[in-house]
């Protein structure tokens, strides 16, 4: 008995779903095969990049579709996926990552590292750590994700420090984001895909998760803080200095950047109505450009590819998530979904919980809280880890960063973030 054409493509949806784990897994020994056969460097180079892994499965899905089902039929589902939260991720991540916003960063917090009653470089790396990730509740965790990245690049991303603690500040960073989301309805992806149909505003985020979160990145931080103190008692060059250069930067163009960022996350939703307000903004960046660095256009653009990827790919992976999730009792249904968020994005898996009819409100901040909890744990737990990656990569050896020594970087950040959310 032969499988029908829908419940085949779900199965080859699913086998190359498991393939693109395995390569996210393996992308570090592509990277490794690079330099040992160096005529065949530039393939081994690319599916070393993590950030290309799930955009590259996802092209031979379609084409497996195509030829399966006919091109029309792939190109029909390929168009029917939603892909606003790439695009909006790209345009965040370039806005954000602009050098009136970080200049405006840097010199805030460093004002701030100054008068704190410890070594300025400690206060420096507790603020990335915790207070920026809190942030992100305001500016959206990709917003939150691209700014911390880029403080913190200079100071313990870098050459001279272990690999071991650069793993673990990596998972303190990812988790801390995820959660650190939590004290709005808006920006953290898992919650945002069920705010609305569960009726969740920003007042009860802060009474049901805002505030354990807090707590929890506040530990993670300092524990990060305490194990690095060693090795950021004399950190290298300046990001402050390295982003002021010698060119003054009037306030007037870091106030018009923070208005960009600030149409940007109000029109979230909209993509057209961000994608204009984002021209606007390259045409600005472009008049003004003795008051720029690079825009950061290709690292962008391979998130949003990784992204585009998790979603034609994660939307045939309902006909098992769907049941497994639903068939979980609350307290099985916290730990499965922070299982569950280091193979799938954990928007899309709260996403289908949101599916579920009759779900109770126990179950429903049980999937929740486990979604963002474990949503360090890899490069596709959570939308703004590829940004993460994308930014911080150069830091590491052989300028990747392997699916294993994250996962071990962010095993004791997800244990604080999970007993925070469950037993508070």
């Amino acid at each position: 008995m032969t499988e029908s054409p829908d419940r085949l493509i779900q199965l080859v949806a699913a086998t190359l779903f498991a393939v693109a784990l395995v390569h996210t897994f393996t992308a570090k020994q592509f990277e490794r095969l690079s330099h040992r056969y160096p005529r065949h460097a530039g393939l081994f180079h690319l599916l070393g990049e993590v950030e290309v892994v799930f955009g590259l499965w996802a092209i031979v899905l379609v084409l497996a579709m195509a030829l399966l089902r006919g091109a029309g039929t792939a190109l029909a589902y390929a168009e029917s996926r939603h892909y606003t939260e790439p695009l909006f991720v790209f345009v965040v991540m370039v806005i954000a990552a602009s050098r009136p916003i970080v200049h405006a960063v840097l010199v805030s917090t460093q004002a701030l590292a100054r008068r704190a009653p410890v070594p300025t470089p400690l206060a420096a790396a507790w603020l990335g750590l915790a207070v920026v990730p809190l942030v992100g509740s305001l500016i959206t965790e990709p917003a939150a994700m691209t700014i911390a990245a880029l403080m913190l690049a200079p100071q313990i991303f870098r050459p001279g420090i272990p690999e071991r603690l650069k793993y673990f500040a990596l998972g303190v960073l990812f988790v801390n984001i995820s959660i650190g989301g939590t004290l709005s309805s808006f920006a953290a992806p898992p919650v945002l895909m069920v705010a609305s149909a569960w009726g969740w505003d920003s007042a009860f985020m802060i009474v049901n998760f805002g505030w354990k979160s807090a707590i929890a990145v506040v530990v993670n931080a300092t524990v990060a803080v305490v194990l690095l103190r060693r090795h950021l008692a004399n950190p290298a060059a300046g990001a402050a200095a390295e982003v002021e250069s010698h060119r003054p930067m009037p306030w007037s163009v870091v106030g018009i950047h923070f208005a960009f960022l600030t149409a940007v996350v109000l029109l979230a939703h909209h993509p057209v109505a961000f994608l204009g307000v984002f021209l606007m903004f390259l045409g600005f960046a472009q008049a003004y450009d003795r008051h720029q660095s690079p825009l950061i256009i290709r690292e962008a653009l391979l998130v949003a590819f990784f992204l585009a990827g998790l979603v034609v790919l994660g939307g045939l992976q309902q006909w098992w998530l769907q049941p497994l999730v639903s068939s979980m009792s609350p307290q099985q249904l916290f730990f499965g979904a922070t299982a569950l968020t280091a193979i799938t994005d954990n928007a899309a898996l709260t996403y289908l919980g949101s599916l579920i009819e009759g779900i109770s409100d126990e179950a429903k901040y049980s999937l929740v809280a486990g979604a963002v909890a474990g949503g360090g744990l890899t490069v596709i737990a959570n939308a703004p880890n590829p940004a993460g990656v994308a930014l911080l990569k150069r830091g590491f050896n052989d300028e990747t960063i392997g699916a294993a020594g994250l996962l071990a970087g962010a095993l004791f950040p997800t244990l604080v973030a999970g007993a925070a959310l469950l037993l508070l």
